[in-house]
């Protein structure tokens, strides 16, 4: 849902979703059922585990495909369907903004960039940090990697929306999505199955794409910027420590025993 400062001749009420929906994203939405209603039935699931990003088969049975085709498969019927209602409420007034050139090539460096990390970080993991050789062998599917870019790229471009969620029923800045979102789906990921690693991708491809490009240049810090804000922080914790000493000070300074 949008609240204040919604869309561009939209007025300033609540509503849901955006005013219209784009071809492009139609077309985004069309493709992802398809493949999905196609990958259903058990005689496509060695097609969907090919389609899959897994790291051993990536790096040592050449499936080079496999960054790309990941996010087209979706690992249930919930799973897809939030991809695809996140893709519709965020992505369809950054295609009527941008184009649908300008938001596919976006959307799919996303998605493309996100498969990479998930392939290349296990091995990381693994080799650098001793995580278990098993975590070479699992497949990730999900456009979530490109849905976390376009969201970020929608929060730098109306960072002053309000954003009101139905549960929980919280409004906040469109500034905020990305850091609810991922907080959102560590405390829901219950079983351990959701990529992390491909979130961050989407969102690291993302911003690097947005500073290259110069979208939303104002909003992305640079890395002088973030050392500076860091400073103020470290400024900032200490001062605060010296006034928690000065007032603790004061206080056993203060102290009277009665009698």
């Amino acid at each position: 849902m949008y609240g204040r400062g919604g869309y561009q001749g939209g007025g300033g009420g609540i509503g849901f979703g955006p005013p219209q929906t784009p071809q492009i994203i139609k077309q985004l939405l069309i493709a992802n059922a398809a493949i999905f209603l196609l990958s259903l039935p058990p005689a496509f699931y060695a097609f969907a585990r090919l389609g899959a990003a897994t790291p051993i088969l990536f790096w040592q049975q050449g499936f080079l495909w496999q960054p790309f085709t990941y996010m087209w498969f979706h690992g249930g019927l919930m799973h897809i369907a939030m991809n695809m209602f996140v893709l519709w409420m965020f992505g369809s007034p950054l295609a009527m903004v941008w184009g649908p050139r300008r938001f596919i090539r976006f959307y799919l460096a996303c998605g493309v960039g996100a498969g990479f990390l998930i392939v290349t970080f296990p091995y990381l993991a693994v080799y650098l940090l001793g995580y278990p050789a098993l975590q070479l062998q699992i497949p990730t599917v999900g456009a979530s990697g490109a849905v976390y870019g376009v969201v970020l790229a929608y929060s730098l471009t109306w960072p002053n929306r309000t954003i009101m969620l139905i549960f929980p029923p919280v409004a906040f800045r469109a500034i905020w999505i990305i850091p609810v979102m991922f907080f959102m789906t560590l405390i829901g990921d219950r079983s351990g199955t959701v990529s992390h690693i491909g979130h961050l991708g989407g969102v690291a491809v993302a911003w690097i794409y947005l500073r290259r490009s110069g979208e939303g240049g104002r909003l992305l810090p640079t890395r002088e910027q973030l050392r500076y804000r860091l400073h103020r922080w470290r400024m900032r914790r200490r001062l605060r420590a010296v006034q928690r000493d000065e007032r603790s000070s004061r206080g056993r300074h203060d102290d009277r025993t009665l009698h």
